[in-house]
């Protein structure tokens, strides 16, 4: 299961949403979204977790927690481009 992870902190880590994550299941991978030109994090990012209810239940926890001082929003990542008209 892909999750979106957005509203982060510019400073948070792979390792830190990892950790995050993993309290709730195996996480397969974490990638921060970074802009192509300066390489700054863009403010969200993709957990992978193999296990579709244990991403389920990051989810519900995680939603609307503040987390490296920051709300996070937490939900399924929707295929790219499924959003745009």
């Amino acid at each position: 299961m892909r999750i979106y992870v957005g509203n982060m902190n510019y400073g948070t880590t792979e390792e830190q949403l990892h950790d995050l994550f993993a309290e709730h299941g195996q996480v397969d991978e974490v990638y921060i979204a970074t802009h192509r030109d300066t390489g700054r994090p863009r403010g969200f990012a993709f957990v992978t977790m193999s296990d579709a209810s244990a991403g389920q239940a990051a989810m519900e926890a995680l939603n609307g927690n503040e987390f490296d001082g920051r709300t996070l929003t937490v939900n399924e990542a929707r295929p790219k481009g499924s959003d745009r008209g």
